[in-house]
């Protein structure tokens, strides 16, 4: 079969039935037609899964390591981050079209699709306002791929700044183990005690990785 053949039957197949019958590395290959016409769109993509994994880990992949995929290149490279990118603003509209506390899986989707990939850890603060909308989405700090340090104080004073009535912290386990550790347990309760005397809600910490999420509240940490 020709490579236009087969492309024209995947793009048959996703009009007739949308993307629930097309595999991560047949999207995939739609994509990688439309960027590359000329270039072997199948075994780009199959390069890329067979690195990556997932659809998700290709998208939020650091862009060196895709550039260095067989069959990729820099120009490719960047229209997937792009695209990447396009799609974490759809779903950071989507957390502040509604109270956050109302769209819980909004906001765990959104959290994994911009931190749950990253190869080193990163320490996230939604802050929330009246109605609990967001007001602020600030990435506090960057760490090493097993931990990452957080300073209380910074927190609770971006808080004032921003006339935040509650926060959820988010960071992420880049080994995937989503089981709170001590030092993030004896953390949050440190920033709990800072922001209770201020009036500040901390709504839930979150960790989050490419696999999944834990909340400490549903946990009975806070």
């Amino acid at each position: 079969m020709r490579p236009s053949d087969y492309l024209d039957r995947l793009r048959r197949k996703y009009r007739a039935h949308g993307d629930v019958v097309l595999d991560d590395q047949e999207v995939l290959e739609l994509i990688l037609f439309r960027l590359k016409p000329r270039g072997d769109a199948k075994q780009a993509a199959q390069q890329l899964m067979d690195r990556f994994g997932t659809i998700e880990a290709v998208l939020n992949a650091p862009i060196y390591l895709l550039e260095q995929t067989r069959g990729v290149g820099k120009s490719v490279a960047f229209d997937l981050k792009m695209i990447a990118t396009t799609s974490q603003r759809a779903l950071k509209d989507k957390v502040r079209r509604e109270p956050v506390l109302s769209s819980s899986r909004a906001v765990i989707d959104y959290c994994r699709a911009m931190m749950g990939c990253e190869r080193r850890e990163l320490f996230r603060i939604l802050f929330l306002g009246k109605h609990h909308a967001l007001v602020g989405d600030e990435v506090h700090c960057h760490g090493s791929e097993s931990f990452v340090s957080v300073y209380p104080r910074e927190i609770v004073r971006r808080a004032l700044e921003l006339s935040a009535s509650a926060i959820i912290l988010v960071h992420n386990h880049p080994s995937g183990n989503l089981k709170p550790s001590s030092a993030d347990i004896m953390m949050t309760q440190a920033i709990l005690m800072m922001t209770r005397p201020m009036g500040i809600e901390l709504h839930d910490h979150l960790i989050v990785s490419r696999n999944g999420h834990a909340s400490m509240r549903a946990l009975g940490l806070i």
